[in-house]
């Protein structure tokens, strides 16, 4: 699968990212299929050097942006959506807030169920 993501390039803590299409499974730093811009994080996000065009069409063949690399596709309006959260979560902890919140769904459940009764009567 394609997908494009950031290759950092740049001195030590001055970072500079390459934009490339890759496979999902090769490592960052491999020759890249395309380079497709170049980002400076210390610079504004507008200074983003992107090729749309080859972006566009990329997308529009399967290839998957990465989270980072999405978020900053829509904030260019190279492509349109909701940003991606960087933060993922593990299945654990997801059961644990699934189980929190059907809890919480019956705390308050009962509070509601009067209210409608009397409003019936």
């Amino acid at each position: 699968m394609l997908t494009i993501r950031f290759s950092r390039t740049g001195k030590k803590k001055q970072p500079y990212y390459r934009i490339v299409l890759q496979e999902s499974n090769r490592d960052p730093w491999s020759p890249a299929i395309e380079v497709l811009g170049n980002y400076n994080p210390r610079l504004e996000k507008t200074d983003a050097v992107l090729e749309e065009e080859r972006i566009k069409y990329w997308l529009s063949q399967g290839a998957q942006p990465s989270a980072t690399a999405r978020n900053l596709f829509i904030d260019r309006g190279v492509m349109q959506g909701e940003k991606m959260r960087k933060v993922t979560i593990t299945a654990a902890r997801a059961k644990k807030l699934a189980a929190a919140k059907a809890e919480l769904a019956k705390k308050n459940a009962p509070k509601e169920a009067p209210a409608a009764e009397a409003a019936q009567a």
